[in-house]
C-alpha cells in the first residue's frame, strides 16, 4: 500500500488534536477511539511514502503482511484505519503533522534509533484516524514497525525457529502514545564457528552463505531490535562471496563490521584468497596497506563499524616481540587510510578496537588509541568478563562487550547446544553496565540455533536493561515462552527452559565423559540422569498437549535439547557401568534425535545439528562422533562419617550431619547492608538454587568489617578444626586489582580474607570448565553447639552460590550433596 501515501499526502488537513494520555496498546477488545488492526474480514494497510527509505519501506510491507497473517480470514481487505510510517526529516507527511501539533515527537526528535507510536485523528482528509509510527532515523522507525509485529504475536523467530501466528478475528490499537529508544548504542551478534553445521545447512538451503542467507539474519535482527552484525567468517567473506549482501545489509538497516581479528572491512579469507605474502606489517605494510584500504573504499556510503588494530594471521597473537609502539603506528595508519579513502576526518567513521586476549594486555601496559575509538572489552571466551572501564574513566567513543556464547578453543569447544544461563548474562551484562561499558554489546552466537533463547535475552536487555531488572528476570522465561508459544502451556515451558538451562551451564556437554560424574558415594550421574529423566518427561507431556502448529517450533527450541542431553548421560552412564548394549542404542539415538529435528518442516533444517560432540579427547572437536570404550567398574560407595550435629532448639539453623553442612548460599539467616550496598539474591543463577551478589555493581572495595555481609546459622557436633568453602561463579577482576576477596568470620572473631584470584581457585581452566570457583578458609570451634559464620564483602563481582562446611577434605563429587535445610 506504499503507493497510496504519495495521493494521501495530497489530502493532508490539519487540526491540532489533544496530547494523548496513555500507551500505545494492542488488544482484543473493541476501543471505541482506537485503531482497528482486524476486524472479522478488514485488516490495516501500512503506508510509507514510495520515496522513502529502502530499509522503511521493507519493513512496512513485512508489517502488511504479518497482519494479514494473523487475520483470521484468509483474504482480509483494507480497513479504513491505516498504519502511517516514516522517518522526522525524511516524510512530508510525518513532519507536517509534527507542524500542525498532531504528534509529539518530545523526547525522540534527533535521539539515536529512537520512535514513537501515536494514535492521531484526522492525519488527513478522508481518514477518521491511523496509527503513526515515526522514527528519528530509518532504523528508528524500522523498530516502531516491528514493535507492532511482535505486539500482534509474530515473533522475531518467526522464519528461524518456524513459530506460528494465532490467528485473531479482532485485534485493536488502544488511544494513546508510546516512545522508545535503545539504551545501548550498538547491539549484535557475531556468526562464528559456523562449521559443519550452519555452513552446511546453508549451502544446501540457500546455495551458499550468500544474500538469500543474510535476508533472513537481517530480518531476525531488525525484529529483535537489534542493529549490528560480525558476519560469518570461517572460510567466507560476506562481501566477496556475494555482491549483493552488504548492499542489501545498508537497505534493510544493518550496520556491519568485522571481527575482532579483521580490521579495516576486510574478511581474514580475503587476504588467504588473494595469497599478498605475509601478514606482517613490519615487512609488508604496503601490501596490506593496500588490503585495508579497498576494505574502506568498498564499503563507503554503508552503515558500517570499522575494526582497526592488528592481531596475527588466523585469530592468532601476535609476535612476543611486537612492540607497543607498532601496534600504535598501526592504528594511526589505519586512521590516515580511513580519512584518505572517505574523504572525511578519521573521526567522522565510527572505529572499534577489541581488546580480545593478548590485545587486552596492550590496553593494561598503556597502549594508546584515540578517544573516538570505541573500546570493546572482552569476556575469557566463557562467560566471565575480563576487564571493565575504571570509575571515572570517560571516552567518546565509549566502551563496549564481546561475549560468547559458543567458543572453539581452550580448554575445550563448546557448540553443540546452548549452555548458557541467561541469569549469568543478565549479571555479566549488569557489571558492564554499572560500570559504563555500555555503547556496543556483541554476542558471539555460533551457528545462531540452538542459541535462540540466549540471543534473545541479550538483545532485548541491550534494547533497554531497565525493563529486566532483578526483580523481573525470573520472569523472562514464562514471558518469553508465551511470545513463542501462546499463554496456555507458558508457566511449563518456562519451568523446562529455566531447569534446562541451568543443568546444561553446570558443565558443557562437550566437556562431560563416562566418568566425569561420579557413581558412588551419592551417585550424582543418577541424580543428574534423574534430572534429565524428570525434564524430558515434561517436555513430552506439553509436547501432547500443545495444538499441532506449535510442535516443530517446541521441538527446536525446547524439546530436542532436553531430549539429546537425557540420551547423552544415558549413554556416559551405560559406558561408566559396563552395560555396552544400553551404550549403544543411546549411541544409535543421538543420530536419531538429530535426524527427528533436521527432518521437521520438510527437512528444512538439513545439517543444522551435525555438530560432533561425543568423546572429545583434547580441546579441538572430534572428526565425527565416537562411542568411548568401556572400562572395567565397580560400585565403591563411601560413608561420610563424622560428628552428628546436636539438638539445637531455639531457632532454625543448619545442622551438622556426618561432618558435613551443605548451604546454598540464598538460604542465609540474616543479611546486612552497608549504605546502599546490599547482597542480593540473582536466582536459578549456577548450579544450584541461585547466587548472591553485590549491589550496585560499581564501587568501591570495603575494609574489613566495612562491608554488607551474610550470615548462615549453623550447629556443629563437636568443637574442634573445620573448613568452610565458598562455592563462587568463576567471574574475574574486571579493574585489573588482581583480586576477588570476601572475608569469613566465626561469630565475633576477626575475620579471615578469602582471593578468588589466589591459589587453586586461580587455575583457570579448572573455573572454566566447572563453572565454579571453589576457595577455602580454616576455622575453629571451642566446642559444639550454635556458631554464626558471616560472609564480609570486600571486592564486587564476588557471585556466591555455596557454602559446606566440612571437618576434612571436600566431597569428591563434582556437584556435592544435596543441600540442607535449616532446621
Amino acid at each position: 500500500m506504499i503507493r497510496l501515501l504519495a495521493v494521501l499526502l495530497l489530502l493532508f488537513c490539519g487540526t491540532a488534536q489533544a496530547e494523548p494520555s496513555q500507551q500505545v496498546e494492542v488488544v482484543s477488545d473493541y476501543q471505541i477511539d482506537g485503531i482497528v488492526l482486524v476486524e472479522d474480514s478488514i485488516a490495516a494497510q501500512v503506508i510509507a511514502e514510495p520515496t522513502g527509505d529502502p530499509a522503511v519501506k521493507r519493513a512496512a510491507a513485512n508489517l502488511e503482511k504479518d497482519i494479514a497473517r494473523v487475520s483470521a480470514n484468509p483474504a482480509p481487505r483494507a480497513g479504513p484505519m491505516p498504519i502511517l510510517v516514516g522517518t522526522l526529516g525524511q516524510s512530508a507527511l510525518i513532519d507536517a503533522l509534527v507542524k500542525e501539533g498532531k504528534l509529539d515527537v518530545s523526547g525522540v526528535e534527533g535521539k539515536w534509533e529512537a520512535y514513537v507510536q501515536q494514535v492521531v485523528d484526522n492525519p488527513m482528509r478522508g481518514v477518521q484516524r491511523a496509527l503513526i509510527v515515526a522514527g528519528a532515523d530509518r532504523r528508528g522507525t524500522v523498530y516502531g514497525i516491528y514493535d507492532i509485529s511482535a505486539r500482534i504475536g509474530v515473533s522475531p523467530w518467526h522464519w528461524w525457529a518456524d513459530i506460528p501466528v494465532q490467528k485473531r478475528r479482532q485485534l485493536y490499537v488502544t488511544a494513546g502514545r508510546r516512545a522508545d529508544a535503545p539504551k545501548v548504542r550498538y547491539r549484535g551478534i557475531f556468526i562464528n564457528d559456523e562449521e559443519p553445521a550452519l555452513g552446511t545447512w546453508a549451502r544446501k538451503k540457500f546455495g551458499g552463505v550468500n544474500a538469500d542467507f543474510y535476508e533472513q539474519v537481517f530480518d531476525l535482527l531488525l525484529r529483535s531490535k537489534a542493529n549490528y552484525l560480525w558476519p560469518a567468517m570461517w572460510g567466507k567473506s560476506l562481501w566477496q562471496d556475494d555482491a549483493q549482501s552488504a548492499q542489501l545489509a545498508h537497505d534493510m538497516g544493518i550496520i556491519l563490521g568485522t571481527s575482532h581479528h579483521e580490521p579495516m572491512m576486510r574478511a581474514h579469507v580475503e587476504w588467504e584468497r588473494a595469497k599478498s605474502g605475509k601478514w606482517d606489517y613490519a615487512t609488508n605494510g604496503k601490501v596490506l596497506q593496500r588490503f585495508w584500504r579497498d576494505g574502506i573504499t568498498r564499503s563507503n556510503g554503508q552503515d558500517r563499524m570499522v575494526t582497526i588494530g592488528m592481531r596475527g594471521d588466523g585469530d592468532e597473537p601476535m609476535s612476543e616481540t611486537t612492540a607497543i609502539n607498532l601496534l600504535e603506528r598501526i592504528v594511526s595508519d589505519q586512521r590516515v587510510m580511513i580519512a584518505e579513502e572517505t574523504g572525511l576526518p578519521a573521526e567522522k567513521t565510527p572505529q572499534m578496537w577489541a581488546l580480545y586476549k593478548e590485545v587486552q594486555d596492550y590496553y593494561d601496559q598503556g597502549m594508546q588509541v584515540p578517544d573516538d575509538v570505541l573500546l570493546l572489552f572482552a569476556d575469557d571466551n566463557w562467560g566471565n568478563i575480563r576487564r571493565l572501564p575504571k570509575a571515572g574513566q570517560r571516552r567518546a567513543g565509549g566502551f563496549g562487550v564481546y561475549y560468547h556464547f559458543d567458543y572453539v578453543g581452550d580448554p575445550r569447544n563448546y557448540k553443540w547446544l546452548n549452555n548458557t544461563q541467561i541469569e549469568r548474562v543478565w549479571e555479566q551484562m549488569s557489571m558492564a553496565r554499572a560500570h559504563g561499558a555500555d555503547t556496543l554489546w556483541i554476542a558471539n552466537v555460533g551457528d545462531i540455533k540452538p542459541m535462540e533463547l540466549p540471543i534473545s535475552f541479550f538483545l532485548e536487555f541491550a534494547w533497554d536493561p531497565d525493563q529486566i531488572p532483578l526483580e523481573v528476570l525470573p520472569h523472562y522465561y514464562r514471558r518469553w515462552a508465551s511470545r513463542q508459544f501462546g499463554a496456555a502451556h507458558a508457566e511449563d515451558i518456562a519451568s523446562l527452559l529455566r531447569d534446562s538451562s541451568r543443568i546444561n551451564a553446570r558443565r558443557k556437554p562437550e566437556l562431560i565423559d563416562a566418568y566425569y560424574y561420579r557413581t558412588d558415594d551419592d551417585d550424582e550421574a543418577e541424580r543428574i540422569a534423574s534430572e534429565y529423566r524428570d525434564m524430558d518427561a515434561r517436555a513430552q507431556k506439553i509436547a501432547g498437549e500443545l495444538s499441532p502448529q506449535y510442535k516443530s517450533a517446541f521441538y527446536q527450541l525446547v524439546q530436542h535439547p532436553i531430549e539429546a542431553m537425557a540420551n547423552l548421560h544415558k549413554m556416559y552412564r551405560s559406558v561408566a557401568e559396563g552395560r555396552m548394549h544400553d551404550a549403544q542404542l543411546a549411541f544409535a539415538n543421538d543420530h536419531a534425535i538429530r535426524q527427528r529435528y533436521e527432518a521437521l518442516e520438510n527437512g528444512k533444517w538439513q545439517d543444522m545439528m551435525s555438530q560432533t560432540h561425543i568423546s572429545y579427547t583434547g580441546w579441538q572437536q572430534p572428526e565425527k562422533d565416537v562411542l568411548p570404550d568401556p572400562v572395567s567398574w565397580r560400585p565403591d560407595r563411601k560413608v561420610r562419617s563424622g560428628p552428628r550435629a546436636i539438638p539445637v532448639k531455639d531457632q532454625a539453623m543448619f545442622l551438622e550431619d556426618d561432618g558435613l553442612i551443605v548451604i546454598d548460599a540464598p538460604s542465609f539467616t540474616r543479611t546486612g547492608a552497608a549504605g546502599a550496598t546490599e547482597w542480593r539474591i540473582i536466582p536459578n543463577l549456577g548450579h544450584w538454587s541461585g547466587g548472591v551478589a553485590l549491589f550496585p555493581q560499581s564501587g568501591e572495595s570495603f575494609t574489613l568489617t566495612t562491608g554488607p555481609y551474610l550470615d548462615y546459622d549453623i550447629a556443629l557436633g563437636a568443637g574442634g578444626e573445620f573448613n568452610l568453602a565458598v562455592y563462587a561463579s568463576p567471574s574475574l577482576d574486571v579493574l585489573g586489582s588482581g583480586e576477588l576477596r570476601y572475608a569469613v568470620s566465626i561469630n565475633d572473631g576477626t575475620p579471615v580474607i578469602a582471593d578468588l584470584m589466589k591459589g587453586d581457585a586461580n587455575v583457570w581452566s579448572t573455573a572454566v570448565a566447572d563453572n565454579i570457583r571453589v576457595a577455602i578458609t580454616r576455622h575453629h570451634a571451642e566446642a559444639a553447639g550454635k556458631l554464626r559464620v558471616r560472609i564480609w564483602a570486600v571486592d564486587r563481582g564476588v557471585v556466591i552460590q555455596r557454602l559446606i562446611v566440612t571437618r576434612g577434605a571436600l566431597p569428591r563429587s563434582k556437584l556435592g550433596p544435596v543441600a540442607f535445610k535449616p532446621r
